[in-house]
């Protein structure tokens, strides 16, 4: 069984900077906030439990600024409402970070501000320059410690950088790297200001107030959405002898100032090397104030105002402005440039760690926090593993066969020219699937199912060649797939043997409301009808993966769904299970907006058939069991291969993109390409191990982000009181019952477990070289059980495995613990990390944040063979969570459709309804090559011209009428209308943060670069 997990609403930004994914804020901390800026966000209607933060925190003098296209519930309560244009914040943060970095770090210099970058951030961090052909200079990489003589035999030098002692002028070699982290030597890894060979303390360098020598740097400008365009700004730079030579490098810093167009003197003598804004009101000039207004619609004087108050209140509060930002900012093309462009401006002004401060994406409750002791029992590590884990906008977007429906991704993504005579990187060009191949071939991301034949016929022929042993089968698939013989399904995905054929939906409405591109779901995955008209366009464009003229429809054997109602995924499942509600069940529920670990119980019994989660599974693996004594009695060998690994050494397995299939470097499993584990299976004793605890969670200990602590002891007691069972005549801990599962997860949980927080500490200490116990320490007494949860709620403990502090009543906020402990982040310097070094991001030239314009019509292809006839109308389309959506559960209960209208209306402007002569409650026909939507309009002035939306997330089994578009079937729902569209970018892995990890990291789904035509329905049939 493959899980295919969601990072699909997930933002890319948090890794990218933090090497964390979404760890924010609870909502009770909002209320110390001193200024709040709330992003594509809409809290009043989706976090209507924790709104009231938000209303009462201005009455503590805290000013609230909402940025959205629309006057949204949220916009109601704010002090100020900026009605920017949809999906071009991005240029407004721009702006608002260049006059932060000319007022406060070129013109007064904030010292708060300033000690905060060179202790928490990557600013200070020497970045090598690269000549170019004109005389220009790029961007390189960072400076490493490989390349200086006397730091080069440093253990993984490669993965160590530079910073320049302001004192001195020395190059310093900080703690806390990621070569610190994974290195030999212990007690490093911190975020002390102390050379790492000498213990000497420094002071970083942010400014090169002496260069020697100022270059022009090229800063791409894709604002006109051309790749060809820059300015050439003079840095100041500093040479460093090099094993290889002289080599110029400045500061992160410096960087940024030019990027950003603030001008802080240097000239290179050359006009066309010194291309610097004339002022704050040069609107040709990227980041100014005054180039903002035509993208955002948005007054420079209101930029202007906003950043310094920004600034202004950040100094004085020492940090405590946040940023509550959501999927309505997240589900753009773009969406990592458009976060980064938020978060920027929080590092600069010293926001993040800090109570009150910070960035705080809220998209679904899904912060896990009892991980470590959770994950063993959800993926079968107790007993064997590694599981098979997927991210589901890859495993979609290809099994799915959207990328048939494709053209070569750069229509959509702007990247720079290369150098005259210089081949473009092989990330910025070609199809998003062969890309999606070279990902799965270099280990970044997962591909289930696994090869384009199964696993167990691989295993056979292994042994037919006389691979006996393990590392012998391991051996024979290296070769396999060295000589092509054997090739991942990614590379043939139209293979039957390719195929995914069983899918359990657990939970979720994986056909409907999280399936971008649902008639394509319904085409390729079902085989059932649907209204999509879209030509297939890869023909000829595609060039690792193979292609085929025609494909079978219909790719799944049995689609099994355990749901508690009628939705529209288990509309189309051959098998509905029913499950319990919320109230007729034992389990454990936790969410980033509180501290608290939530106990659900069964207040009734399940009512008719239907039973909890678990015990559905755990029938499941009983029948698989009995099934299993019959046609599969004996052990079989599988093999299973895993992507290199967030919090691993594998974060340090590849420096530069190599592909082994093209003969650029050797084929090496964990290294450059996936791991391979050889696992057996015995498929009979399925059941067994499902209700017990195996004993590798006693043995192994239990471990998250790379920290690990013994649970031996704790084990061995809990056998003697809790209930057991036993199997083969060893008592194990029993987990039959849901009950008994969540009191597992509990006791050994560091978050629940006073006594493993403090010993999780202890390991932290040892890589850190600090003392964080003390962290624990109040706490070692304290054991939580779920009758504990029930009699009343319960903070969870701190502990290393989440970044925030909940001891002493500090209400949880990220990052705390970075900030307070100098613990580092999970990144490449271990700092925040606002200049990305990795080549891809080099070539798309996104190394620091820029504006990428949203996707112009033409090149979303979503109205090629759908025209406009004249008095329709063509829309950008939208889908935001609402209230009574896909956040409540009984939003089409009779009475719910009677306080809406029945059914779920598309928004529209007054205006732009007025052009097409429709008016409040007329039934219209959304459509795209897609597919198409038949609703209600609801017309009102709230919405800006030129979009249109559909809340998220209708379902096909109420009020769904027939299309006349198409030929008159039945008509579908909002994701009937999107596609799923993949940035490369985020398949890169085996370099620090953009590692693999489950929930962490990938391409996603987006959808808002999406456009519609809406006509009036003539005739309306049910």
């Amino acid at each position: 069984m493959v899980r295919v997990r969601a990072p699909a609403r997930r933002p890319p930004a948090s890794p990218e900077i933090w090497g964390e994914q979404t760890d924010v804020a609870e909502s009770a901390d909002w209320f110390k906030s001193a200024f709040i800026a709330v992003v594509g966000s809409n809290v009043l209607m989706t976090r209507t439990p924790d709104a009231h933060f938000l209303v009462e925190v201005r009455h503590r003098g805290t000013k609230v600024v909402v940025f959205a296209p629309d006057f949204s519930q949220t916009a109601k309560v704010a002090d100020e409402w900026v009605p920017i244009h949809a999906g071009q914040d991005t240029a407004f943060w721009l702006a608002v970070t260049h006059l932060i970095l000319k007022d406060c770090f070129r013109d007064k210099k904030v010292p708060y501000f300033l000690d905060y970058v060179k202790r928490y951030s990557d600013v200070p961090f020497l970045v090598t320059l690269e000549p170019q052909a004109d005389g220009s200079y790029r961007p390189g990489p960072l400076l490493r410690a490989s390349q200086v003589a006397s730091t080069k035999a440093e253990q993984h030098a490669e993965w160590k950088y530079f910073v320049r002692d302001e004192a001195t002028g020395e190059l310093c070699l900080p703690q806390g790297t990621v070569g610190h982290r994974w290195q030999d030597q212990k007690g490093q890894w911190n975020l002390k200001l102390e050379d790492a060979r000498t213990g000497k303390p420094f002071d970083p360098t942010l400014f090169l107030t002496q260069p020697d020598a100022i270059v022009g740097v090229r800063c791409d400008d894709f604002s006109a959405g051309a790749t060809d365009q820059a300015s050439v700004r003079g840095v100041p730079t500093v040479r460093v002898e090099t094993t290889s030579g002289p080599v110029l490098c400045t500061t992160g810093l410096e960087l940024l100032m030019a990027t950003y167009g603030v001008d802080c003197g240097h000239r290179t003598g050359r006009p066309e090397h010194d291309q610097w804004p004339s002022s704050d009101e040069d609107a040709s000039a990227t980041y100014t104030p005054a180039w903002q207004e035509r993208l955002t619609g948005i007054s420079a004087n209101v930029v202007r105002q906003f950043a310094t108050q920004w600034a202004n209140t950040a100094e004085r509060t020492e940090g405590r402005c946040s940023v509550i930002i959501g999927a309505g900012a997240n589900h753009w093309y773009h969406n990592n440039l458009l976060y980064r462009s938020c978060i920027v401006p929080l590092v600069l002004t010293g926001c993040v760690g800090k109570n009150g401060g910070g960035w705080n994406h809220y998209v679904g409750q899904e912060k896990l926090v009892p991980q470590a002791s959770w994950a063993p029992i959800a993926f079968a590590l107790d007993w064997g593993g590694p599981p098979r884990l997927q991210n589901t906008p890859s495993f979609h977007y290809v099994h799915t066969d959207q990328w048939r429906y494709d053209r070569p991704f750069n229509e959509m993504c702007p990247t720079p020219d290369a150098e005259s005579g210089a081949a473009p990187h092989r990330m910025t060009q070609g199809h998003t699937v062969d890309l999606q191949a070279l990902a799965v071939r270099a280990g970044w991301l997962p591909c289930f199912p696994q090869f384009n034949e199964s696993n167990f016929d691989v295993v056979a022929r292994a042994r037919a060649a006389g691979a006996l042993t393990p590392d012998a089968v391991k051996a024979f698939v290296v070769e396999e797939l060295r000589s092509r013989r054997l090739r991942f399904s990614m590379e043939d995905p139209n293979n039957p043997k390719s195929y995914p054929r069983v899918w359990y939906i657990w939970r979720g409405n994986a056909l409907q409301a999280s399936a971008k591109g649902h008639e394509y779901f319904l085409r390729h995955y079902l085989g059932t009808h649907d209204n999509a008209i879209a030509d297939e366009e890869a023909r000829g464009t595609v060039e690792d993966v193979v292609w085929h003229d025609k494909v079978e429809l219909g790719k799944m054997d049995l689609v099994v769904d355990l749901n508690f109602r009628m939705d529209t995924s288990a509309l189309y499942s051959d098998i509905v299970l029913p499950a319990a509600t919320y109230y007729e069940k034992d389990d454990l529920n936790s969410t980033d907006m509180h501290s608290f670990i939530h106990p659900l119980q069964a207040a009734v019994p399940p009512c008719w058939e239907s039973k909890s989660d678990w015990h559905i599974f755990r029938e499941l693996a009983q029948h698989t069991s009995k099934l299993a004594e019959r046609y599969l009695p004996d052990p079989v060998t599988d093999v299973v291969l895993t992507p290199l690994q967030h919090d691993t050494p594998a974060e340090i397995a590849q420096l530069t993109v190599k592909d082994w299939a093209r003969g650029e470097c050797e084929l090496i499993p964990g290294k450059t390409m996936a791991n391979i584990a050889v696992v057996e299976r015995h498929y009979p004793g399925v059941y067994d191990k499902f209700v017990t605890l195996g004993r590798n969670f006693r043995d192994k200990g239990l471990a998250v982000h790379g920290c690990h602590y013994d649970v031996q002891d704790v084990h061995d007691e809990a056998l003697a009181t809790a209930p057991t069972r036993e199997w083969m005549g060893v008592p194990y801990l029993s987990l039959a019952e849901p009950k008994e599962v969540c009191n597992v997860i509990l006791a050994f949980a560091a978050e629940t477990n006073g006594e493993l927080a403090h010993r999780a500490y202890v390991s932290e200490s040892k890589k850190t070289g600090i003392d964080h116990t003390h962290l624990a320490a109040a706490d070692r007494g304290v054991r939580m059980s779920f009758d504990d949860l029930v009699s009343a709620p319960k903070r969870v403990l701190t502990t290393p495995f989440w970044t925030g502090v909940t001891t002493g009543g500090q209400t949880y906020t990220g990052f705390a613990q970075n900030v307070q402990e100098l613990i580092p982040w999970r990144t490449q310097t271990g700092r925040q990390h606002l200049y990305l070094d990795h080549e891809v991001y080099r070539a798309y030239g996104e190394a620091l944040p820029v504006y990428k314009p949203r996707a112009e019509r033409a090149a979303t292809r979503d109205l090629v063979k759908t025209k406009a006839a004249p008095g329709e109308l063509t829309l950008n389309y939208l889908t935001p969570h609402g209230k009574w959506h896909i956040h409540s559960t009984y939003g089409d209960t009779l009475r719910m459709e009677t306080l809406s209208r029945g059914i779920e209306p598309i928004w529209l402007n007054d205006e732009d309804a007025g052009l097409a002569g429709i008016r409040d409650n007329d039934w219209v026909e959304v459509v795209n090559d897609h597919g198409v939507v038949a609703t209600r309009a609801c017309v009102s002035a709230r919405i800006p011209r030129g979009m249109c939306f559909i809340y998220h997330a209708t379902e096909r089994t109420i009020g769904v009428p027939k299309s006349q578009v198409r030929g008159n079937r039945r008509a579908g729902g909002h994701n009937s209308l999107t596609r799923a569209r993949l940035k490369p970018l985020f398949m890169i892995g085996g370099y620090a943060q953009f590692t693999y990890a489950f929930n962490y990291w990938g391409p996603q789904g987006v959808n808002r670069d999406t456009f519609v035509v809406i006509k009036k329905l003539e005739k309306l049939v049910w």
